[in-house]
């Protein structure tokens, strides 16, 4: 069985390469930023090993190792420091950590302290494992940000009923996936998901392709053909961007769904059909509606309960877990063994504002997969665009101090006061942000 280490650490990005390398290592790895989370993993599940930064937003990593000495927890526990804070690691060592290692830190060194740590608390072999972290037997990410479980909450309420939904997102957020994680978790599950892109139907057959048609009844039928509307029958039919649908066509479904019945273009017979409805659309369908060109009537009938996709740079905390997950599926595509991003790359990841969404990043991710000559994908692999986004940045922090000072507090009060999303709002690391603190007498 693998071993399981949990990696407690504030800086989302070294915590993010590290819990990825670890989890390429054949370690089963979870990442928390505090140690009140810290607490309540370690008071849920057992872990074979505890890694944590010397300094924590909540009180330090000496403090979390003497709780667990306090609960009885004799896990083995490794303190990552810097070097000026060497002597704290000593002291750390005192109270009952089983070693320190120091930042920045070398891999090679980690791995031989943790492979010693846990070998020496425990007889079990370190194995491979797929674990949460690669998600690699998935083809979808579900996300840790805040707005990435709003969502799925919604997602888990709504898809047990038979409300028909409306996806409303920016085009390449995944609304595909939401809608097939809405048939998984429905009562339709073992029965058909039929999805159907509108924006891709020709108007002449967008009726034979939602109802079907019989052989010879328009120039081109030479055989019968079943509609998605039998094809999904008493499963889930998707209507991806249901907003370019033509008028004439929005009256035939919505009269299918008043109805509950459809017929074959060329047929006299109605057939029954029971499907539950789930649309899409990147458009706004409430200015369609006063346009003219989205029948309101319709509107109401797709959209019982509507669900809203974030944006990816909505969803920062989550731009490199999908930024790893794509990495793991371009190694298996292309034959490659990447371990992860460099932390420049890491950072343009994610301060760029990434307006083609998820799309856009695996396809980048993909690019660089396959330009990388390291084991790490550099900045240059990633392409001139995100490599001069990060330029800009850096050109940005500052010479005048006044400006500096300014764009620090900015920071602070857009993320609540969290130095590590600031410091990546600002494009610095988090040493840097808590020096420039200091140096502008900025309260902590």
């Amino acid at each position: 069985m693998a071993s399981s280490i949990l990696i407690v650490e504030d800086d989302l990005t070294f915590s993010t390469m590290l819990k990825t390398w670890l989890g390429k290592k054949g370690f089963e790895v979870e990442a928390v930023g505090t140690q009140l989370r810290a607490r309540k993993l370690l008071a849920a599940r057992d872990f074979d090993l505890v890694l944590s930064d010397l300094r924590l937003p909540d009180q330090d990593g000496i403090s979390l190792l003497a709780w667990l000495r306090e609960q009885n927890k004799l896990i083995p526990f490794i303190i990552m420091t810097s070097y000026a804070e060497i002597q704290s690691a000593v002291q750390a060592m005192k109270e009952g950590a089983t070693d320190y290692v120091a930042k920045p830190i070398q891999p090679d060194v980690l791995l031989t302290k943790i492979t010693e740590a846990i070998g020496n608390n425990t007889a079990a072999p370190i194995a491979p494992v797929h674990s949460a972290a690669s998600v690699s037997s998935q083809n979808f990410l579900e996300g840790e940000s805040e707005a990435a479980r709003q969502l799925y909450n919604y997602v888990n309420l709504v898809a047990p009923t038979h409300m028909s939904v409306l996806i409303n997102g920016a085009s390449g957020t995944g609304k595909e996936y939401v809608a097939h994680r809405i048939h998984q978790l429905s009562k339709r599950a073992g029965k058909p998901f039929i999805a159907i892109d509108c924006g891709s139907i020709p108007k002449d057959l967008a009726a034979s392709e939602f109802f079907g048609h019989v052989k010879g009844s328009f120039t081109g039928a030479l055989s019968d053909k079943v509609g998605a509307f039998e094809e999904a029958n008493g499963g889930t039919l998707f209507l991806d961007e249901i907003g370019n649908l033509s008028y004439e066509v929005q009256v035939q479904l919505l009269r299918a769904l008043q109805e509950r019945k459809i017929r074959r273009i060329g047929s006299t017979k109605e057939i029954e059909v029971d499907v539950r409805l789930v649309s899409a659309t990147n458009e706004n369908l409430k200015e369609a509606i006063a346009k003219g060109t989205f029948r309101e009537d319709l509107y109401h009938r797709i959209n019982e309960f509507t669900l809203r996709m974030p944006s990816l740079k909505e969803r920062e905390e989550d731009i490199l877990l999908f930024a790893n997950f794509f990495l793991d599926q371009a190694n298996r595509e292309l034959e490659r063994n990447l371990i992860g991003f460099d932390m420049e790359a890491s950072m343009a990841l994610q301060n760029y504002s990434w307006p083609g969404n998820l799309r856009q990043l695996k396809n980048v991710v993909k690019r660089a997969t396959l330009l990388a000559q390291g084991e790490f994908i550099s900045l240059h692999d990633l392409g001139e665009e995100l490599a001069d986004n990060v330029f800009l940045i850096q050109d940005l922090s500052l010479h005048d101090e006044e400006k500096e000072k300014q764009r620090i507090i900015n920071a602070l009060q857009q993320t609540n006061n969290n130095k590590t999303r600031a410091a990546q709002l600002l494009g610095v690391d988090r040493k840097t942000l808590y020096n420039k603190l200091k140096l502008y007498n900025i309260p902590q």
